[in-house]
């Protein structure tokens, strides 16, 4: 039976493929999680839509400051070098395309690289947020998220049926059962848990699957 990454390893396996120098937007929710996974020793920049460059890790218990935030309005840290500016200069960085990568959570991914990840419907619907301007000025966008939504259905679909964030935005997807690459020629299976074949994932998938010929397990660390 296939072991289900936890959330923690999916940052973790996220953190491999960031790319040393790289300036990464955090969205909110498990995206988060990145930010305490990163080794010190890495020369990774966190940006944060808020207003910070050099975003660190949660503060340790008893050195929290109320007044260090990140975007999710959790308690943050800053690294050595780390840097605050106003909301629009933040922005400005996302807009002009500056930002190498962005991880976002979400409610389906098609196969195209659409992504919706900010309501899945109702009357009272929020606002997009600063999601919309990631999707769009991102060099590259990671979606993280569950395989499957709590009811089973798919969240990696053929076709979004929530309101969309943005079109063919998407990169790469990473979940607890696999990481799977957006082509334009559709969803290839790069890694897949041990304890689950390609039928298997394709069953649990809402989107036609291809498997990359030079595939290998998904493994991650005892992380926390």
């Amino acid at each position: 039976m296939a072991e289900n990454l936890t959330r923690r390893q999916i940052a973790w396996r996220i953190v491999q493929d960031i790319d040393e120098g790289s300036y990464v937007n955090l969205g909110i929710g498990q995206p988060e999680l990145v930010a305490d996974l990163l080794p010190a020793e890495r020369e990774v920049i966190l940006h944060s839509e808020n207003g910070i460059l050099g975003l660190g890790p949660k503060p340790a218990p008893g050195t929290e400051d109320e007044d260090m935030i990140n975007a999710g309005k959790k308690l943050a840290t800053l690294v050595t070098g780390g840097a605050f500016f106003h909301h629009a200069d933040s922005f400005s960085m996302v807009r002009g395309g500056h930002i190498d990568v962005c991880v976002l959570g979400a409610f389906q991914v098609a196969e195209n690289g659409d992504l919706a990840n900010w309501t899945t419907g109702g009357d009272l619907l929020p606002a997009v947020g600063g999601a919309m301007d990631l999707a769009a000025g991102a060099k590259k966008v990671f979606a993280m998220m569950d395989h499957n939504a709590k009811d089973g259905a798919p969240k990696i679909v053929a076709r979004c049926t929530y309101p969309l964030t943005g079109r063919a935005c998407v990169t790469t997807v990473y979940t607890d059962i696999a990481v799977i690459d957006i082509k334009k020629d559709g969803c290839v299976v790069r890694e897949m848990v041990e304890g689950i074949d390609f039928e298997a994932l394709q069953a649990r998938t809402g989107a036609r699957l291809t498997l990359a010929n030079d595939w290998r397990p998904l493994a991650a660390p005892d992380v926390g």
